[in-house]
C-alpha cells in the first residue's frame, strides 16, 4: 500500500507480474474467446470495486477522524501535530500538482485508451461542489458523488467528536467495525486480482495503438517518484531547518525506522522502531514521541496525497477527461483529505485512487498497468511517510521546548 500504514499482503507481486505477462501474451495473440472471457472478467471485477469504492472512502475517514480524543487532542500537543500534518500533506499535494503539470504525462497517451463514448469528456467539479450538500444521506452513494461522501464523512466525524465520551466511543467502535467489514469484503474481492490483471492487460493490448502509451506511463512514474523524492529531500528538510533542526542528523537518527518501513512496506510495522529512534536517537520528549508518532502514522501521509493526485489526474486525462484550472487545484484538497483518511485501506493509496476512479466512472485499464510498478513505489512511499512523521514529531517537540508544561492527560 502506498501509505502503507497497515500492510495487507493480498497477492504475491510475482503472481501479479506473471498475470500481466500472460495478459500481454494472450492480447498479442488476439484469441477471440480469450478476449470475450477478458471482457466478462473485467466487467465483474469493476462491478465489485464499485460496490466497495465509496464505502471505503466514507468509513476510512469516519473510523480515523472519529477516533480522535476530541477537544483535548486539539489542544496543545494534538493541535500542533495536526497543524504540521495538514501543512506537510498540503505541501506534498501542491508539489505533486506542480510536477504533474510540468511533466504532463497524460498528454503523451491522450486518446490512446479509447474513451467509452469515443470523444473527450469534461468532468466539471463545479457540479460536485454545487451538490456538496446532498438532499439526503443516501444520495451521494447513489449518485457516486465523491465530494458529497467526503462532506458527509467530515460532518459526521465532527458531530461524533462533540458527543459525550461514552457515545463517541460507541460510534467510533461501530465505524471501525463497519470499516473492518468492508475491508474484509474487499479482501475477498481482491483475491481475484491476478485474474483481473490478466483480463485488463489482455484487453489493454487490444486498445494500444502505439508506443506512446508506455512513454506516458514512464512519465507518470517519473512524476510520482520526483514528487516523493523532492518532498523527502527538499520540503521536509527545509521545514526542519526553519525550526532550527538539522535534517541530516534527524535522518541519521531515524534511519533504522526508515529501513524497517522501506522493506516491510508498512509504517505501522515501523512504529515501535520509530518511537524508539525518536526518543533515544533524535532526543524527542517521550510523551511527545509516544503521542505524535502513532497519531502521525494514522493521519500524516504525504506520499499518499501525492500519489492519489498524480494517479487520478493521469488516468482521467489519459481517458480523455479534461479539468479546468480551478478543478485541478481542487484536487489538492481532495487528495489531502483522502490521504488523511487512508489508514487501514488495503494496498493503501492504490486502492483509494482506484476507488475515486471507479466512483467517477473512469476506465481502469491503466491502473492495472501501474500495478506491477507499485511494489517499489509502495516501499519508497512507506519510508517517506515515516520520515514525514518523524519530521512532524521533531518540529512539535521543538515548539514545546519553550512551553512550561506538556500535556498531562493520557497519551496513546
Amino acid at each position: 500500500m502506498c501509505d502503507s500504514h497497515k500492510s495487507i499482503n493480498l497477492n504475491s507481486g510475482s503472481v501479479l507480474i506473471v498475470s500481466g505477462l500472460l495478459g500481454l501474451a494472450t492480447g498479442w495473440l488476439d484469441i477471440s474467446y480469450l478476449n470475450q472471457a477478458g471482457v466478462v472478467i473485467a466487467d465483474i471485477f469493476i462491478k465489485l470495486l464499485k460496490l466497495v469504492s465509496l464505502p471505503i472512502i466514507f468509513f476510512s475517514l469516519l473510523s480515523t477522524l472519529s477516533g480522535m480524543s476530541g477537544t483535548s487532542d486539539v489542544k496543545t500537543l494534538g493541535g500542533k501535530v495536526l497543524k504540521y500534518t495538514l501543512l506537510t500533506t498540503l505541501l506534498a499535494a501542491t508539489l505533486a500538482l506542480g510536477l504533474y503539470l510540468l511533466f504532463s504525462p497524460a498528454r503523451t497517451s491522450l486518446g490512446l485508451i479509447n474513451p467509452i463514448e469515443g470523444a473527450l469528456k469534461t468532468v466539471s467539479y463545479w457540479h460536485y461542489l454545487l451538490s456538496l450538500i446532498p438532499e439526503n444521506f443516501i444520495a451521494p452513494f447513489y449518485n457516486n458523488n465523491v465530494m458529497g461522501v467526503l462532506f458527509l464523512a467530515l460532518t459526521l466525524s465532527a458531530a461524533t467528536l462533540s458527543l459525550r465520551k461514552e457515545h463517541k466511543h460507541t460510534l467510533n467502535q461501530l465505524f471501525e467495525s463497519l470499516f473492518a467489514a468492508v475491508m474484509k469484503m474487499t479482501g475477498f474481492f481482491l483475491k481475484l486480482m491476478p485474474l483481473a490483471v490478466w483480463a485488463f492487460v489482455n484487453l489493454f493490448v487490444q486498445d494500444v495503438q502505439s508506443q506512446e502509451t508506455l512513454q506516458g506511463l514512464a512519465l507518470y512514474l517519473s512524476c510520482v517518484l520526483a514528487a516523493n523524492l523532492i518532498q523527502a529531500s527538499v520540503v521536509l528538510p527545509t521545514l526542519l531547518k526553519m525550526k532550527g533542526l538539522s535534517p541530516l542528523s534527524s535522518f541519521k537518527a531515524m534511519l533504522p525506522a526508515l529501513t524497517v518501513a522501506f522493506f516491510s512496506k508498512s509504517s505501522s510495522a515501523a512504529l515501535p522502531a520509530a518511537i524508539d529512534c525518536a526518543e533515544k536517537r533524535m532526543g524527542v520528549n517521550g510523551k511527545v514521541a509516544r503521542f505524535s508518532m502513532p497519531l502521525c502514522i494514522t493521519v500524516n501521509m504525504n506520499a499518499c496525497a501525492a500519489y492519489i493526485l498524480i494517479t487520478v489526474l493521469f488516468v482521467c486525462e489519459s481517458n480523455g477527461i479534461q479539468f479546468s484550472g480551478i478543478e485541478l487545484f481542487s484536487w489538492i484538497l481532495i487528495a489531502t483529505l483522502a490521504a488523511i483518511g487512508n489508514a487501514g485501506v488495503p494496498m493503501g493509496c492504490y486502492m483509494l485512487s482506484s476507488a475515486f476512479l471507479v466512483a467517477m466512472g473512469v476506465d481502469m485499464k491503466l491502473m492495472v498497468l501501474i500495478l506491477p510498478f507499485y511494489a517499489f513505489i509502495d516501499m519508497l512511499e512507506s519510508a517517506i511517510n515515516v520520515w514525514s512523521d518523524s519530521c512532524v514529531t521533531a518540529m512539535v517537540n521543538q515548539e514545546l521546548k519553550s512551553s512550561p508544561v506538556l500535556l498531562e492527560e493520557r497519551l496513546e
